[in-house]
């Protein structure tokens, strides 16, 4: 039965493009053209139609002022709270026994967290908070495995109007102080460990020999996730289940103005140093539960959604937490890896708990084909109907396997293009209108203006550009405005930069060909080249280094770091190991380099600039672009000798 299938994969790789089957078009929330008519003809019209399907404590009068581009502010006058809209009306609504997650955990714990039980466990935590002296504007970073409690903390800053700052948990200690102090973070919600194909890790004690340099700290909350012994200090830390259990256990949502902060979310930047993107509470919410609700064909009286996206970054935000509660969604929450205990663990709890929607990363499901059709095969995927892609753009080959082992060929593929900064989905299909085409994000949602111009160096293919402001759009980046102009708005105040190479087919479908700027994209995550250098250079053998990227099959991009070691250092697998170990200590695993190339010398003009080009060019063994601006070109065959001799992670 796999040899049959994967012979359907190589058939159908020639298709170039797939309708939306007829039964699930004539189904769809959305099966024709109009939605994309009212936008063009009312786009705030529209975008003022999608903000009142969320609960408004005062109604909003005023759709957009974009008085001052490009500091854009949505729906300004009116209040509402993004805890209320994700809980309490679904509560008030009857819906209060509606599962809201089930939780699947590493080991195989299992938990149904219903939406009347996750309010009360939110009201706790949120007058806990509050106890903790956490007021309305306070920062609370969150530094959590993916547990019920993360959507516990986060729903309860909102409750208050705090704003949350996550970070995710695979980054290392110095990575969250770095968040922390920048953010001017008040609290601190973390756990006492993690847990990762069956290894324990120490969190909360690992934590502890850097949160001392935040002095904004006033306390750490420590969530019992694996029942390590952990030193506790008195006048900081406390346990989270001990001040849950002292709070009050009722606290009404406050409505906050719908340009209040509701968090911060860093980001790499091209600089080395994180780059805050703040999200307001009006349009955020706006965004993301119109996106959700369409983008997926949401049926929550049936569906069972599951985005296997970690809630430290956006796509977890979105569409793990606030997009899928705001619409009352029943999700899976899964704390543990694709391949733990098993590489068809994925399969099986698609199978136990029915899930209709799935929506995961390239990198994964590339993952999955390199484990095998006959995975899958052993489980019952028939409760499929909509399967997603989301964090790079995804080829076609990976496209079609998708297609046909997990989706029957029965199930439309949302290819969706978003960022951080967009807090939403841009450009994606709506499943019951579009055909698809295999590595196509196709058409801007209705709402969303998209347009491609060309490159600074002439590049054919365009840098995609958004034409107008969109409601859950970034708001700017956190303490510092200009950076938020200089990176985003640089072409002027009313055309939003993405960052992202495209181009755009006879059919107006957008192909996203990746980044243009020096961020790499591993698996999906964002990762400054900036923010790795300087991580290596910090290693006391390290002169200097450049870091590139080079395609990789299973992660999109690879981490190739060009290193120059100090006078009397030698180069050896040995010190290779522990660059990458430093690295990865530094920021987190996602981070460490691939391949490690010794280089006597990097290339560079005459004015000293290293030529990151150039090393682009010998990463991925191209012809060499133009030389003439080096001081030395034979520089580019040393590298060329030196990475034929070197072995990758």
């Amino acid at each position: 039965m796999t040899t049959d299938r994967t012979r359907r994969v190589e058939d159908l790789l020639a298709v170039p493009s797939f309708a939306p089957p007829a039964d699930f078009r004539e189904k769809a929330l959305v099966n024709d053209e109009s939605l994309y008519q009212q936008a063009a003809a009312d786009r705030l019209g529209f975008w003022a139609e999608q903000a009142r399907t969320l609960h408004w404590d005062q109604p909003f009068t005023r759709v957009l002022d974009d008085s001052n581009p490009p500091f854009y502010r949505w729906f300004d006058d009116g209040r509402l709270n993004a805890s209320y809209n994700c809980l309490d009306r679904h509560v008030a609504a009857g819906l209060g026994d509606r599962v809201a997650y089930y939780w699947h955990g590493e080991e195989g714990e299992e938990r149904a967290v219903t939406y009347g039980g996750l309010l009360a466990d939110v009201q706790r935590f949120a007058n806990a908070l509050k106890d903790l002296g956490v007021r309305k504007g306070d920062v609370v970073g969150i530094y959590l495995p993916m547990v019920p409690e993360v959507v516990v903390a986060m729903l309860a800053c909102a409750r208050i109007g705090a704003v949350h700052n996550v970070v995710f948990g695979g980054y290392a200690p110095e990575a969250v102080r770095d968040r922390m102090q920048v953010s001017g973070a008040k609290v601190l919600v973390t756990s006492d460990g993690a847990r990762r194909k069956g290894r324990v890790s120490t969190v909360k004690d690992n934590l502890d020999g850097v949160l001392g340099e935040v002095e904004s700290l006033e306390k750490v909350v420590v969530v019992r996730v694996t029942g390590s012994t952990v030193a506790m200090r008195p006048d900081r830390d406390v346990w989270f289940h001990e001040v849950c259990a002292a709070a009050d256990p009722v606290c009404p949502a406050e409505p906050v103005e719908a340009e209040h902060p509701l968090f911060i979310l860093y980001s790499s930047g091209s600089t080395g140093k994180p780059k805050g993107i703040l999200h307001t509470t009006g349009g955020y919410l706006t965004g993301v539960s119109y996106t959700h609700r369409l983008v997926f064909d949401l049926h929550p009286e049936t569906d069972v959604y599951w985005c296997t996206a970690d809630v430290g970054w956006i796509t977890g935000h979105s569409y793990v937490v606030y997009g899928p509660l705001a619409n009352g969604t029943t999700s899976v929450l899964f704390e543990g890896a694709p391949d733990y205990p098993h590489k068809g663990i994925w399969w099986e709890l698609v199978e136990r708990y029915r899930v209709t929607t799935f929506y995961t990363a390239p990198t994964a499901i590339r993952a999955c084909m390199r484990w095998g059709a006959e995975l899958p095969a052993r489980h019952d995927l028939s409760s499929l109907r909509l399967l997603g892609s989301v964090g790079e753009p995804i080829n076609p080959k990976a496209w079609t396997w998708y297609h046909v082992v997990i989706g029957g060929e029965r199930c439309p593929i949302v290819d969706t293009w978003w960022q951080t900064e967009t807090g939403a989905i841009m450009i994606a299909p709506l499943p019951g209108v579009v055909s698809t085409k295999p590595g196509s994000a196709t058409r801007p949602l209705p709402g969303i203006s998209a347009d491609l111009v060309p490159g600074d160096e002439g590049d054919d293919s365009g840098l995609l550009v958004l034409t107008e402001p969109w409601p859950s759009m970034l708001r700017t980046l956190y303490g510092d405005d200009d950076r938020y102009v200089r990176t985003y708005f640089s072409r002027g105040a009313r055309t939003y930069l993405a960052g992202d190479a495209a181009r755009r087919d006879e059919d107006g479908y957008y192909w996203v060909l990746g980044r243009v700027d020096d961020v790499i994209n591993v698996s999906g995550h964002r990762l400054s080249t900036a923010e790795v250098e300087s991580a290596l250079v910090s290693h006391p053998e390290v002169a200097e280094a450049a870091v590139v990227a080079r395609p990789d099959e299973l992660t999109g991009q690879a981490i190739v770091a060009f290193v120059t070691l100090r006078g009397g250092a030698e180069p050896s697998d040995e010190l290779q190991t522990d660059l990458r170990d430093h690295v990865a200590a530094r920021i987190g695993k996602l981070a460490r380099p691939a391949q490690v190339v010794w280089a006597d010398e990097l290339p560079k003009t005459r004015s000293g600039k290293i030529v990151r080009r150039l090393l682009r060019d010998v990463a991925e063994g191209r012809e060499l672009g133009d030389v003439t601006t080096l001081g030395d070109a034979g520089v580019l065959d040393r590298l060329r000798s030196q990475l034929a001799n070197t072995g990758g992670a």
